[in-house]
């Protein structure tokens, strides 16, 4: 992998041709059914996901709060040693929208940079700056800083 987040996306997008970020957003009970039963099911099905795409991905960009939410934690973290091992031109962004104030949001990072070994990481930047500071004081991985968002409910703050 290039010596930086943004080295390495602007690699993967000249080898590959392509700006395809492939999320990986865990939702049990949408899984086929040969995941039935499967203890390591959450982990093994987006596994499967980005090994199918990785022809395709400029990156790979898991949603933390659906494996959270599943108590998957430990399948987030094998994610993306999976990844980087299997596919180690292909950055991860982990996609958690973190915004909070300077002792937290350095946890945060802590969070995505060490303990999951993202290569980027999604923030929300409403807090200011000193809620991302602690995101941007690592120059080797990259900050993705939400500025406009698509859901139907962003223009009730965003167009203010």
């Amino acid at each position: 992998m290039a010596n930086t987040f943004l080295q390495a996306l602007r690699a993967r997008w000249h080898d590959a041709d392509t700006l395809v970020c492939v999320g990986l957003d865990p939702e049990p009970e949408k899984f086929p059914a040969r995941f039935a039963g499967d203890d390591d099911a959450v982990f093994a099905f987006c596994r499967d996901i980005a090994d199918a795409t990785a022809a395709y991905a400029c990156a790979f960009k898991p949603q933390i709060a659906h494996f959270a939410a599943l108590g998957a934690e430990g399948a987030l973290q094998r994610l993306i040693a999976h990844l980087h091992a299997a596919h180690p031109g292909i950055p991860v962004i982990l996609d958690s929208k973190r915004g909070d104030i300077g002792s937290t949001a350095q946890q945060y990072a802590s969070e995505a940079f060490d303990r999951y070994a993202a290569d980027a990481v999604t923030v929300n930047p409403y807090l200011g700056r000193d809620s991302v500071q602690p995101f941007l004081d690592r120059a080797d991985r990259g900050v993705v800083v939400l500025c406009r968002t698509s859901n139907p409910g962003a223009g009730d703050l965003q167009d203010l």
